[in-house]
């Protein structure tokens, strides 16, 4: 499937990298070294799909995505990040980019990134608009949930789309069910799979606490027995405590429910 793409970024190796990935994959790849040059590129025509950096002099990459949704609202855009800026990331796509790549990216993971999106764009327009419009409401139904009340969604037995509810929150807790990311006051922090895993089962029951068995079923499809459970979720809540927390001995986030689970408190 062959594109036309766009991408802008002000560091050299990584816009001839992209450049050369994509175009060995059959593409034709036209590149902009800054936030300016882009917005003229895009006022000449558009493009199938768009890679943004978000960090460049002048015109950033968020300014631009804004700029470029007023020409071209259709248009996928993916965003190019690196660890530190992951957190405006996140809220790019909430803007409206179609998502976001960690640098350096793996080769394999952005061709098939687009290969997705490019697939995807096929869709009839329409239908396009509506899962648009949708997302759209859903992000601002999300504002007026009331801690322990009813979310509005529920209310109205809503089945909706997975991918507006791709970001779990919880006070300083982000992660991100797509990307598989965590982030923690804004700042990345790495987790294995699995560990990422148990951390979303303890933020969707915080600040209720989690029963060993309940744990490792939720977090990993196993039904053990209590001893097993315990030992198992042991270990994991050890090397989330390593990852998230200042002093892994006096943990402020993690609880232990002695004789029973755990719990994440924020």
């Amino acid at each position: 499937m062959s594109a036309s793409i766009l991408i802008v970024d002000d560091e050299e190796n990584l816009r001839l990298t992209l450049s050369r990935i994509l175009s060995h994959a059959g593409h034709t790849v036209v590149t902009a070294a800054s936030g300016e040059d882009a917005l003229r590129l895009l006022q000449a025509g558009g493009y199938e799909l768009a890679f943004i950096d978000l960090l460049m002099p002048g015109i950033g990459g968020m300014a631009l995505l804004k700029e470029l949704r007023q020409i071209y609202p259709d248009m996928p855009v993916l965003i190019l990040t690196a660890h530190a800026t992951l957190e405006s990331a996140i809220d790019a796509v909430r803007q409206g980019a179609r998502d976001y790549l960690l640098k350096p990216a793996d080769p394999k993971m952005i061709l098939d990134r687009v290969e997705e999106i490019l697939s995807e764009q096929k869709q009839p327009q329409r239908l396009r608009e509506i899962m648009t419009q949708i997302q759209t409401l859903v992000n601002e139904m999300q504002q007026y949930s009331q801690p322990g009340g009813e979310s509005p969604i529920s209310a109205l037995n809503l089945v909706l789309p997975t991918d507006p509810m791709r970001f779990l929150q919880q006070g300083p807790f982000v992660l991100d069910m797509h990307a598989r990311h965590f982030t923690l006051d804004g700042k990345y922090i790495p987790l294995s799979p699995t560990n990422f895993d148990y951390l979303v089962t303890l933020v969707r029951h915080s600040p209720n606490p989690v029963t060993y068995e309940a744990l490792v079923r939720e977090s990993q499809g196993y039904d053990v027995t209590l001893v097993e459970a315990r030992e198992m979720s042991r270990w994991r809540i050890h090397e989330l405590r390593k990852a998230i927390e200042e002093d892994s001995k006096n943990p402020k986030y993690l609880i232990t429910i002695r004789g029973s689970g755990y719990k994440l408190v924020i």
